[in-house]
């Protein structure tokens, strides 16, 4: 998830005084926080979307393992519980818990979801499909869990967490690279763990894995153009690999005008980044933090650059790319807004730091940052963004509230 225990060397005040000076950098609206649900009380609310069945439901998680239904632009105080998995322990570690929600496309027709959530004894990350009741729309179905997935992981933080259904109609997971710090394993870059990558499967199907009396079905299937496919099995690369070489990319999305697929990568000492994910795209870590050498790696390796990269410290600002754009501690990446009550918003990638509180944005063309500055300085802890069905953004925080995010 986040890096929630960052130490540094020079006071918090001086943080903020850094990264707000990039307030005055680029041409792009400010922005303001509107809480969304004064009523509604919430612990930890770590993600949030709109049931895509035309219900005007928003469906709120809590790390510690409930999801919350409130109904769109009400004050949040008729909130009703839809999941409730807090006796199975998912919330041990501070960065484990029930982490990410997608709802199929058909979701309006079968009422199938899909939820990440942490385990223990042994530690692992278990992603599974559940249905709503067939009695109450605003219930979910504890009995028809199926899980898909379990991943096993090493140590409790570095999950990333989020499960999103793409325009293709297939399921991307975010798993960090196992934790624990500088990727000990190294995870990120080996192709045979599902560690430090973004995968892809197929929820509507099944795939055979594995050869020989280890040849098995599994409960998902592998889409016929994921970028590792074709290699051999005795080779050993996972064949739902998306994209790898990544940290802990604890949020992604898509820009529904483009397609493009953005996400933010927590860094580990000294670098955050934003990158667009491509297929088979290979994003450096643990030979690179951001566009910087971090360890040693193979001779005429090629990595993607980030699209924006910020440092922890101020004295690394000129090492940059960019310059201009102030420190942070723990990137928390966002939506390309396209939403239409704020124009001037429009087409600006909309990111923040969790630990320091600042709102970025960002414009991109023709493969290039064009624009960049701060939108907002504030102190409450970024945990995730949200998008509503109408491309209006949220923001969700770490002080238990839940804010529109508006232009004023």
């Amino acid at each position: 998830m986040l890096a929630m225990h960052r130490r540094i060397g020079f006071c918090l005040a001086s943080l903020f005084a850094f990264a707000s000076a990039a307030l005055s950098h680029a041409e792009l609206p400010t922005v303001e926080l509107v809480n969304a649900f004064p009523a509604l009380p919430v612990e930890r609310p770590v993600w949030m979307s709109e049931a895509p069945d035309g219900s005007a439901r928003l469906f709120i998680l809590e790390q510690r393992g409930r999801i919350l239904i409130v109904q769109k632009d009400s004050n949040g105080s008729n909130a009703v519980e839809f999941l409730n998995i807090v006796e199975r322990g998912p919330y041990d570690d501070n960065e484990e818990g029930l982490l990410g929600l997608a709802f199929h496309p058909e979701f309006k027709s079968n009422g199938l979801f899909y939820i990440y959530y942490n385990q223990h004894k042994p530690r692992r990350s278990v992603i599974s499909e559940f249905k709503t009741s067939a009695t109450d729309s605003n219930k979910a179905d504890l009995a028809s869990e199926r899980i898909l997935l379990e991943v096993p992981q090493p140590y409790g933080n570095h999950n990333g967490g989020q499960v999103s259904f793409g325009p293709d109609g297939f399921l991307y997971i975010t798993l960090g690279d196992g934790g624990s710090g500088n990727d000990p394993h190294n995870n990120a870059q080996n192709t045979a763990t599902f560690l430090g990558k973004i995968l892809r499967i197929d929820v509507n199907s099944r795939s055979m894995s594995g050869t020989g009396k280890r040849r098995k079905e599994l409960e998902y299937g592998i889409p016929a153009d994921n970028p590792f496919i074709d290699e051999p099995e005795n080779h050993g690369a996972k064949k739902e690999i998306w994209a790898y070489g990544l940290r802990n990319a604890w949020r992604f999305s898509w820009d529904p005008e483009t397609g493009e697929l953005w996400a933010g990568d927590v860094g580990q000492n000294l670098w955050e980044e934003v990158d667009i994910i491509v297929k088979g795209g290979n994003y450096g870590w643990c030979v690179r933090e951001g566009a910087h050498h971090f360890k040693p790696g193979p001779e005429g390796a090629r990595y993607i650059e980030p699209v924006i990269e910020y440092p922890h410290h101020p004295d690394l600002l000129s090492q940059s790319r960019f310059p201009e754009h102030g420190i942070g501690l723990s990137v928390t990446g966002g939506y390309v807004y396209r939403g239409k009550k704020y124009p001037s918003l429009r087409g600006v990638y909309v990111y923040a730091d969790y630990n320091l509180g600042t709102i970025w944005g960002l414009r991109h063309a023709n493969g290039k940052v064009v624009e960049y500055g701060a939108l907002l300085s504030q102190p409450k802890n970024v945990a995730s963004f949200a998008e509503d069905l109408d491309g209006e953004l949220y923001v969700l925080c770490f002080d238990d509230k839940i804010f529109k995010l508006t232009v004023p």
